[in-house]
Order: C-alpha cells, then sequence, then structure tokens
C-alpha cells in the first residue's frame, strides 16, 4: 500500500491537548502503511518574528521572508516546532526522525516568482533516504524549509511541502487542521468534493473565507498528485479505522487528466 503523508499546521501543535491520540492513532495507521508528517508552523514564526521587533507580512497568501528572517524562521520550523513533534511522538512509542526538505536531497527549491524574499517553490528530487527510513520503521516527520541549488535556505507554504512529499513518495495525502471537512448549505459534511462544486458553493457563500484557500490548495494537490486528497480534523484521527479512509474528511476530487 502506498505511504500516506499527513500535514498539520502549528495550530495542531501549539493546541492544549490532542497531541498523544493523534499520534496513537498514527502508530495504528502505521500497522498498515507507512506514514510520514509534513508540519508548518505560521503561528509560531509570527510570534517570534514580533518579538524580535520584525514586521511579517503576507502576498497571496506567502508570508514574506528577508533573507535576515530565514534564521529565525527556520528556528522556528525546524527547531521549536520540529522538536515539539518529535516530543509528541515518542511519547506514544514512535521512531520519529525530524527532516527538513532539504535533507538527503530530497527536494530542490526555486525561489519564488513574486518578490517575496527567501520564499521557495519545491520540486522532488531524491526519494532514497525518505524511502529507507519509511521500509525500516521509522516515522519522518518533515519540517517546510528547503534549500536551492546553492544551499541556500527557503520558507516553504506548508501545503505545498506536503504535496511535493507526497509526489517524492507516491503517497496519498491529507490535509488536517480543525474542521471535520467541507459542509454543504445545510452544514453537513460532503463527502467528496470537485472543482465544479467547488466553484459553485464559492459562488453561492456556501464556502467562505479560509475555507476557499483550503479548498484550493487540496484542488491543485490533488490536481498534481492525480489523486484524491483530503481535507480533515486532526482531533478526529480516532475515527480512521485502519487503513480504510473513505469515511475520514471530504476526499477532493482532482481534474480528470487526457
Amino acid at each position: 500500500m502506498n505511504p500516506l503523508v499527513i500535514k498539520v499546521g502549528g495550530a495542531f501543535i501549539d493546541a492544549p491537548s490532542g497531541q498523544t491520540e493523534f499520534f496513537a492513532s498514527v502508530q495504528k495507521i502505521l500497522q498498515h502503511r507507512a506514514v510520514i508528517l509534513v508540519h508548518g508552523g505560521g503561528a509560531g514564526v509570527q510570534d517570534l518574528l514580533g518579538k524580535l521587533g520584525f514586521t511579517s507580512e503576507k502576498v497571496s497568501g506567502l508570508r514574506v521572508t528577508p533573507k535576515a528572517h530565514i534564521p529565525y524562521v527556520a528556528g522556528a520550523l525546524a527547531g521549536q516546532y520540529a522538536t515539539k513533534m518529535l516530543s509528541f511522538a515518542l511519547g506514544v512509542g514512535l521512531l520519529p526522525v525530524s527532516l527538513t526538505l532539504a535533507d538527503g536531497n530530497m527536494t530542490e527549491c526555486a525561489k519564488h516568482p513574486l518578490d517575496v524574499g527567501n520564499v521557495g517553490i519545491p520540486s522532488a528530487k531524491q526519494p532514497l533516504l525518505l524511502n529507507q527510513l519509511c521500509q525500516n520503521g521509522f516515522l519522518p516527520i518533515i519540517n517546510s524549509i528547503g534549500a536551492d541549488t546553492n544551499g541556500e535556505l527557503m520558507n516553504v507554504n506548508a501545503d505545498q511541502a506536503a504535496t511535493v512529499i507526497a509526489t517524492l513518495a507516491d503517497a496519498d495525502l491529507m490535509l488536517l487542521s480543525d474542521v471535520p471537512g467541507v459542509l454543504d448549505q445545510n452544514k453537513q459534511k460532503l463527502a467528496t468534493i470537485d472543482q465544479a462544486t467547488f466553484t459553485a458553493l464559492v459562488d453561492s457563500q456556501v464556502i467562505t473565507d479560509g475555507m476557499v484557500v483550503k479548498v484550493a490548495a487540496a484542488l491543485e494537490s490533488a490536481d498534481i498528485l492525480k489523486r484524491r486528497v483530503i481535507i480533515g480534523d486532526w482531533s478526529k484521527m480516532q475515527e480512521i479505522d485502519g487503513e480504510n479512509l473513505s469515511e475520514f474528511g471530504t476526499h477532493i476530487i482532482p481534474e480528470q487528466t487526457l
């Protein structure tokens, strides 16, 4: 069975509770297939930069990351949040390994065409390290710091990071936050959603605000991977019965390829 890439954000890491139950669910899934975790941490980055007196802003949803900010962004993501993730995983007896996108030459980043500083667009490169870790029972936990061909560190959008890792591992992908999935006009969870349904629900203002961004990112990931992507709630992971993901979250359907 293909590996499963699960992406969580900083809100999961900073939540007052629930991480032990989440990682216990990951442990159960590992009995059936390899799991790879990818995490962001935007809130922690924002908080740290603010405390240091830096102004942090976003352009088109991307955090502007001047070169002078990168040591602190990397410190928050590859340091503070990565070690918290390790601690959670160790607490339930797993074998976690903390990685950046650049470790083992897994990915390579090109500088984003927008004027947003050291923000990278990742592409898949070398799967050897990731494959060996998964095959030997380890749990890779990958943060969203990458690097370009010259070794210059890059801040990468966490959804894009998860997608490139899923591409590298030929894996299924789950994008988890604090929502159970995409809701219809009756506040009922949709089992599936495609581009046409998404457009209609946005036009009728059933899907609004942050969920528009979330579903758009999932649709883009599904089209890149050419397979379904799941949007779900990290606190509901215990609902997953081993390898069966069919009832969990909302399944985002890719466009048909010709």
